[in-house]
């Protein structure tokens, strides 16, 4: 006898309206410099007083729940953005930050997160949920960013991903570089070490990220994955080195699909008419991930 066809995922949603809430940081010069050191910059960012760069604070307002919060993936069971349904998978996929005035790094800061949108869509791996999480961030009661991120649940594994069996990345020729004639290149390589660190500056405790057996048996990825999050980093240093000049006031940026611990990536960008379009590849791959930024 068949079973019963699973409800769709909207059902699980209909009444779910999370309210907002509120939280504080005094948005210490630490984790900044931090993620300075973990980049290889020459000094810190920025100090005491200074703008953070954009997109820098993911350093900040972290949440560092009891362990016996976490899933087996390391993720939160639950919590209030997280969608109620059955065996969540989460994907981040992007998002957009609207920059009123940068936040600066020692004047107490505040937060305010709220659900803006829940869409379910069909997917090559089946039904997905997507979430976007708005986030306005204030100091001395002045709006300072607006930021909406993009979230990706699905219930279960789904089809199968499509991940490369093998990296290369152990190949000592230059086929496993990526090239690019853009005007604004960066290589990097990140290694355990790096995603180590991006997980601790971050507070994410997600097992892609540092348990390579179960990246592989659980999650069929063929290595480490490198954080979203430091793609998107990675294109903004971009900006921040070459239009120092420039202040950004809005980005948007793109995560298209996954890389991994060891490869070659090289993030890339060229100006436009009123800001920049910026891209991170490697070999296999020309857009890991993409973002646009105008200036003001």
């Amino acid at each position: 006898m068949d079973s019963a066809p699973a409800p769709p995922l909207s059902s699980y949603v209909k009444s779910w309206h999370p309210a907002a809430t509120t939280d504080a940081d005094a948005l210490p010069p630490g984790p900044a410099a931090a993620l300075s050191a973990a980049l290889d910059l020459p000094e810190p960012a920025a100090g005491p007083g200074d703008p953070l760069p954009p997109l820098w604070h993911w350093l900040y307002f972290l949440q560092w729940p009891a362990q016996r919060e976490l899933g087996p993936d390391g993720h939160l069971r639950d919590a209030r953005f997280l969608p109620p349904i059955p065996d969540r998978q989460r994907m981040f996929a992007g998002g957009r930050c609207e920059v009123v005035e940068p936040l600066r790094i020692g004047e107490p800061a505040e937060r305010i997160c709220s659900l803006s949108a829940v869409t379910p869509k069909r997917g090559r791996s089946g039904e997905l949920l997507f979430a976007t999480e708005r986030r306005e961030f204030r100091q001395s009661g002045r709006t300072c960013l607006v930021e909406e991120q993009d979230i990706v649940y699905r219930s279960g594994r789904g089809a199968a991903a499509r991940h490369p069996a093998t990296l290369g990345t152990s190949t000592p020729d230059t086929s496993t570089r990526p090239h690019s004639d853009a005007p604004w290149q960066l290589p990097a390589k990140p290694d355990e070490r790096l995603l180590f660190r991006i997980s601790a500056l971050t507070a994410n405790a997600h097992r892609i990220h540092y348990d390579a057996p179960y990246c592989r048996d659980v999650e069929g990825y063929p290595g480490l994955v490198v954080h979203g999050p430091l793609l998107a980093l990675l294109m903004l240093e971009l900006v921040r080195v070459n239009s120092p000049q420039w202040t950004v006031r809005s980005l948007s940026y793109r995560l298209r699909s996954p890389a991994f611990v060891g490869e070659h990536l090289l993030a890339t960008g060229a100006r436009t008419a009123d800001g920049a379009e910026l891209s991170v590849a490697t070999h296999r791959e020309a857009r890991h991930a993409t973002a646009e930024v105008r200036f003001a």
